[in-house]
């Protein structure tokens, strides 16, 4: 690959470090259907996970290959540590991609070399040439990561790098792993390995980077104007710690001032030539469904999807885009799909109706999951008169959650008011069937419900976090429930939909505890923080 594809390439890493946000583990059918979001987004790299960590991932990253990945769709990568076990697992599970590519890294601070990987500098260049070699005996396309860049020695920094292209590394990125840098920072280091590391023209330089102090995607910017051509993101902005660099935020700085990058890439300033090959009309559809399937809920004054993005609450702003949305707006919001359409199917129409508006909204769902969705769409249809585009991806989202599960929720009774002590009837089923119910008195509606799960389930746990919101405005709006539990320091995730938010409640808390239970069951590793302690095959 040239060094500069004459625009940005875009690589989304939701489905990698997206994923590592505490609490927001995501099973195989969710991974699939953001995947499948993704390359409808338009993005040039799907990182669809880390094959090593466990069967789980392994099995994601395949599907992820085998049903996304195509001759004219986006490349299909998965990450591996510098090991030949590592490698090996990432070339089988990426195998099935006709575009596919092997991720691999080891760190090059002095910090990550003395604490974490107990290896000198002499070590890491025996071992970066061997590992691109390998990686690159089983594809054509392989990226190289020098982790922790950021805080790097430039000159092994500089050293390392061209051992990599050397050893056929087409990809170097340039990860600022722990959000330590500046903009002018940033952007000297990616200047100074375009002038000092010899063979750079043989490779595109990739940025990766984490928000701790906020500035990932001013890094990125300042990193395209020195040479940077692909940039590692997420949707939302997910991932570890404090998120990565937002990938509607770079994306759409790209497209609106266009004008000012396009020197950059040796246009004119007025090119009307995208940035970025990424279709913004398809950024409200991903950040939706990656907030409901990990529970990462999206602040309302987030840039670009935050649900203040459009809003005017001030008198002179309303004044002004009355009179013309450009005195306020920079972006029209169709530009990045957010449109308010109510849909006209009521409880008499039919299944073909409502699968063929799910298909415009970007779900594909199978057979069973389409008959599941119906039901629920008739059932909701008899509570609420006005059905919108939001009712049915609150419905939908639902149907690619839990595939497998320990517990299903079989009844929720409430009694409460202002002179009832709350109190809650649950009946849970497990896996073969069998039923039970347990009673509880908490001190509301939502207490109560979790005091009779707890009881049923025997899972240890704390509840960290409870948030409601209503999907749409009305008095008979859908609530969506998102509930945090928190065991041995993990967090676990729960979502759920529902015109009674106890429900939608004590839902949500049964899929946090399945997350749980599953998530004890598989033993799953940690691409940067579990350390390689042996080059034998893979564990797979």
């Amino acid at each position: 690959m040239a060094k500069d594809p004459g625009r940005v390439l875009i690589f989304d890493t939701t489905l990698r470090d997206g994923e590592q946000s505490p609490g927001a583990s995501l099973n195989l059918e969710e991974k699939l259907a953001i995947a499948h979001q993704l390359a409808r987004l338009g993005v040039d790299v799907i990182e669809a996970g880390f094959p090593y960590a466990s069967q789980g991932d392994f099995a994601a990253v395949q599907r992820i290959a085998e049903q996304v990945g195509g001759d004219e769709g986006p490349i299909i990568c998965g990450l591996a540590r510098a090991s030949t076990g590592d490698i090996k697992a990432c070339a089988e599970a990426v195998s099935l991609a006709p575009r596919r590519r092997i991720h691999t890294f080891i760190a090059t601070s002095d910090i990550h070399l003395e604490h974490k990987l107990k290896k000198t500098r002499k070590e890491i260049l025996a071992i970066v040439p061997d590992m691109v070699q390998y990686a690159r005996s089983f594809v054509e396309d392989v990226e190289f990561s020098c982790e922790d860049a950021g805080r790097s020695d430039p000159e092994f920094l500089y050293e390392v790098i061209q051992l990599a292209i050397s050893a056929g590394a087409g990809t170097i990125n340039i990860p600022d792993t722990v959000g330590y840098t500046t903009p002018s920072e940033f952007g000297g280091l990616i200047d100074g390995i375009n002038k000092n590391v010899s063979n750079i023209n043989d490779a595109v330089i990739s940025v990766h980077g984490h928000n701790d102090l906020g500035l990932a995607v001013a890094n990125f910017l300042e990193a395209v104007k020195h040479g940077a051509r692909q940039l590692e993101c997420t949707i939302n902005g997910i991932g570890e710690r404090a998120g990565n660099a937002s990938l509607e935020e770079l994306v759409m700085c790209l497209h609106v001032r266009r004008s000012y990058f396009n020197p950059y890439f040796g246009r004119e300033s007025d090119s009307p030539t995208p940035l970025t090959a990424v279709r913004t009309e398809e950024i409200t559809k991903a950040s939706r469904l990656v907030s409901n399937l990990t529970g990462m809920v999206v602040q309302p004054n987030k840039a670009i999807v935050g649900a203040n993005a459009f809003a005017h609450e001030s008198g002179i702003h309303q004044d002004g885009v009355l009179k013309n949305r450009m005195t306020y707006e920079i972006i029209d919001a169709r530009t990045v799909g957010l449109v308010d359409n109510k849909i006209t199917l009521g409880k008499l129409s039919g299944r073909s109706a409502v699968r063929a508006r799910l298909e415009e909204l970007g779900y594909d769902l199978n057979r069973e999951d389409l008959n599941e969705a119906f039901a629920r769409f008739k059932d909701l249809a008899d509570r609420k008169r006005d059905i919108t585009d939001r009712d049915l991806e609150a419905i939908v989202s639902e149907q690619v959650q839990q595939p497998e599960a320990r517990f299903y929720l079989k009844l929720v009774q409430v009694s409460c008011g202002s002179s009832l002590k709350p109190t809650a009837t649950i009946t849970l089923a497990d896996q073969d069937g069998i039923e039970q119910t347990a009673v509880a008195v908490g001190t509301g509606p939502v207490d109560a419900v979790c005091r009779a799960l707890d009881a049923l389930a025997s899972e240890p746990n704390e509840l960290v976090e409870f948030s409601v919101k209503s999907v749409t405005e009305g008095i008979d709006a859908m609530g969506e429930v998102t509930i945090r539990l928190r065991r041995d320091g993990k967090l676990f995730s729960g979502h759920s939909a529902d015109t009674d938010v106890v429900v939608a409640a004590a839902q949500a808390y049964v899929n946090a505890l399945n997350r749980l239970v599953f998530a004890e069951a598989a033993k799953t590793l940690h691409p940067q923080m579990d350390v390689v302690e042996t080059d034998s095959s893979s564990r797979l």
